[in-house]
């Protein structure tokens, strides 16, 4: 276990990140004492999805311009039927 005090860590805290890795490091601040604790991010796997042919659907699906054309063309008919 290795003691610092505050100021010696605020100096050189990558000297004692690394040695957290092995061993235990502590920080002393006045009557205080702080435990510098190594914890690996886990590795996340995610699922393999499968990629999807064209169907239907997509041959049915309209694009963001004809989308938008059709929404003013419903708009414009709520205030002409108004």
């Amino acid at each position: 276990m290795t003691v610092v005090s505050s100021k010696e860590f605020a100096t050189k805290p990558a000297k004692y990140y690394n040695l957290a890795v092995n061993e235990q490091v502590v920080i002393k601040r006045g009557k205080n004492m702080y435990h510098l604790t190594y914890a690996p991010l886990p590795v996340v796997k995610y699922p393999e999805q499968p990629i999807l042919e064209p169907d239907e659907n997509l041959r049915n699906a309209i694009t963001f311009d004809e989308l938008l054309e059709r929404t003013y063309e419903d708009i414009h008919q709520m205030f002409v039927n108004k």
